[in-house]
């Protein structure tokens, strides 16, 4: 910034003092709605997520800036203070030095240094003069009465890792004739350190060579600890964002390594390995589907399953754990781990949900689940199943549907000791038997019996269904909304004529 006299260029004329007042009125209308858009995204009780963090040190650093604007057009507006410094006069002698501060008022100067965060001076090359406004001395925390420092005295209040920052900018005003642009840390008189900005230029005379320099400084300790805030919550942000990225990846790597690898129809039992043979009368033609929530983020604990026994039979069973991410995923993989190697030794389902529950709550990652584990005999097209605070399974019979009656069971995990007793269901040719999860229904809000009869509507389409794979189709057409709020599965059974 050149000095008010520069032997180069006459002296700027004062601004128009109205447009000022336009720019400072605009500045304080900004500031305003500023602050009422920060209250508005802040809410009544702000958040501690490291998103609204990083927005409140964005708002905090964008209000430091419109008040250091404020400050700059209102001394804009003042024009220049009487102590301002001014270029040494053409005989050389150095301007009178600011009088003393008079008695009484180191308290209000005191109060005025929280205000005083910009101000100015001059070194005369020449005649060794510096002179400082009261502004700057204040800033530093330096009484007028002791001077104002030499360039080769300012390097001793700045902080020894910004010594050499500072000799490099000053070297290249007064040697190169670059224009000073930079910050570095000072330590104040009562021994505080602030961050200052100093802009300055050097003052050349007729012949070109450098006569002074001259700087304007500002403090800006608070604008820098914002900045630095916005920066380490972004990066906290960024960090968090990969973090969940890769359990994200996992969660999903696990789901897809634990579930049925089988898509489209199976067929259990698998009575013929001839391909294309017609299957036997009481065969389970089997179809299922996994529905993502529409968050990536909600990678959840739900599951599937279909197992052909060694005796023939077949272990249906789907359900869900609370939570999500790798916790829930991982707990659902031991779940279901658990129920098959138990199912082979021929246990019946009841025992089997209270092995599940015991095993859920001697877990080291404590969680509640709902399931539902059926085994069907096609000998004697028998179901026998029991329920875990699950949805009912669903039975469709010529043309029309209805819930099979749930035996006693509480969620898996509620209670140590839990009992779980079984139920039995005769089924027919061509039944439809639909499994699902709580979250089938897209959103939350919509009751469990709602789902059911939403499900219940959809007999007539599954009595002309022509295998399993077409009745999950159906359900997918219902239930399969892209903005689904939690992930859900569906299991569907039908029997072969």
């Amino acid at each position: 910034m050149p000095s008010p006299l520069h032997t180069d260029r006459p002296a700027a004329r004062p601004p128009h003092q109205g447009a000022v007042d336009a720019l400072i009125t605009r500045t304080r209308e900004l500031r305003g709605d500023l602050e009422a858009v920060r209250r508005e995204a802040e809410g009544e009780e702000p958040s501690e997520d490291a998103r609204q963090r990083w927005q409140r040190a964005l708002y905090e650093l964008a209000v430091h800036q419109l008040d250091d604007l404020g400050d700059h057009l209102g001394q804009l507006l003042e024009g220049l203070p009487d102590d301002t410094p001014q270029s040494p006069p053409a005989d050389g002698k150095a301007a009178p030095a600011p009088p003393p501060t008079p008695a009484g008022t180191e308290g209000q100067e005191q109060e005025a240094e929280t205000d005083s965060r910009v101000g100015s001076a001059e070194w005369n090359l020449l005649t060794d003069d510096v002179t400082w406004s009261d502004e700057l001395f204040r800033l530093f925390g330096r009484r007028p009465e002791d001077g104002a420092p030499t360039l080769d005295e300012l390097p001793s209040w700045v902080l020894e890792e910004d010594t050499e920052l500072l000799t490099a900018m000053v070297t290249g005003c007064l040697v190169d004739g670059r224009p000073i642009d930079g910050e570095f840390r000072i330590v104040r008189g009562d021994g505080t350190v602030r961050t200052v900005h100093m802009m300055g230029e050097p003052v050349l005379d007729a012949d070109g060579t450098t006569d002074s320099m001259w700087a304007v400084l500002r403090d800006v300790t608070e604008v820098c600890r914002s900045r630095e805030a916005v920066h380490e919550i972004r990066d906290a942000l960024l960090h968090q964002q990969r973090t969940a990225r890769t359990e994200r990846r996992l969660a999903v790597e696990l789901q897809e390594a634990v579930l049925p690898p089988w898509r489209g129809s199976l067929r259990f039992p698998q009575s013929s390995t001839v391909p294309g043979a017609a299957p036997t009368p009481g065969t389970l033609d089997l179809a299922a589907h996994y529905l993502p929530s529409a968050s990536s983020a909600l990678i959840g604990g739900d599951w599937f399953d279909a197992l052909q026994l060694p005796d023939g039979r077949t272990l249906l069973s789907v359900g869900g754990l609370t939570g999500h991410g790798v916790a829930a995923t991982s707990s659902m993989a031991m779940l279901l781990g658990a129920l098959r190697g138990m199912a082979v030794t021929g246990a019946d389902p009841g025992p089997l949900m209270g092995w599940l529950n015991h095993l859920l709550d001697a877990s080291a990652q404590p969680a509640l689940g709902s399931a539902v584990c059926c085994r069907y005999d096609p000998a004697t097209l028998t179901l026998s199943w029991s329920q875990a605070g699950h949805p009912a399974p669903l039975l469709f019979s010529g043309g029309s549907g209805r819930a099979l009656r749930p035996p006693e069971g509480m969620l898996l995990g509620a209670v140590p000791d839990a009992a779980y007793a079984q139920a039995e269901e005769r089924l027919e040719t061509g039944d439809v038997l639909v499994l699902h999860t709580d979250g089938l229904a897209p959103r939350s809000s919509e009751s469990a019996d709602a789902v059911t009869e939403r499900l219940l509507a959809c007999a007539p389409r599954f009595a002309t269904a022509r295998s399993a794979q077409e009745c999950v189709r159906t359900v997918l057409e219902e239930f399969g909304s892209k903005e689904r709020e939690d992930d859900a599965c569906v299991l569907v059974a039908r029997v072969h004529t």
